[in-house]
C-alpha cells in the first residue's frame, strides 16, 4: 500500500476537491442519467465544511478527499473520493477503516449514500454497512458501532 496521510482540509482545497468528485463519479452518474458538469462540482462546493473534512494525500501530494460529518447521535460519511491513479492500492480501505475506528470509540454508528451500481458499494459492505434503502439514484447504507 502506497504512503498516505490525512489533512484537515481548507478552502483552497475545494477546487482540487471538486475536480476529483466530477472525474470520480462521471460514469455512474452517466449510467444514471444524471451527469450535469457544473452540478457534480457545485454539490460539493455546497457541501464543504471544513470542520469535518480532510484532504487525503499519497506520497505528499493530493489524491482525495473524505468528510466525517456528525448530525446527532450519528456521523454521515461524505465526500468520499480517491483519484482514480491511486484506487486500487488499499488506500480508501485504509482510510474508511481509521475514520470507522474514531466512530466506534465514540459509540457513534455511520450512514452514507451511494451510487446505484457504484464499486464503492463492494467497500463499504466490506466495513460492515448494510443496506438501509434505496430509491432509483442512490443506496443508503449504515454501519453500527464497532461493528466488524
Amino acid at each position: 500500500m502506497a504512503d498516505w496521510s490525512l489533512r484537515a482540509a481548507a478552502m483552497a482545497d475545494v477546487e482540487a476537491m471538486a475536480e476529483v468528485r466530477a472525474v470520480v463519479l462521471r460514469a455512474d452518474l452517466e449510467r444514471l442519467g444524471r451527469y450535469d458538469e457544473q452540478r457534480v462540482r457545485q454539490r460539493l462546493r455546497d457541501g464543504f465544511d471544513a470542520a469535518h473534512t480532510w484532504v487525503i494525500e499519497v506520497g505528499g501530494a493530493f489524491a482525495g478527499c473524505v468528510a466525517l460529518r456528525p448530525d446527532g447521535d450519528i456521523r454521515w460519511l461524505e465526500h468520499f473520493y480517491l483519484a482514480p491513479r491511486v484506487q486500487g492500492r488499499g488506500i480508501g480501505s485504509a482510510v474508511l477503516r481509521e475514520l470507522l475506528e474514531r466512530s466506534d470509540r465514540d459509540g457513534v454508528p455511520v450512514r452514507l449514500n451511494v451510487l446505484r451500481g457504484s464499486a464503492a458499494r463492494r467497500l463499504y459492505e466490506r466495513h460492515g454497512f448494510t443496506v438501509e434503502s434505496e430509491d432509483p439514484v442512490d443506496v443508503f447504507m449504515v454501519r453500527g458501532a464497532a461493528a466488524r
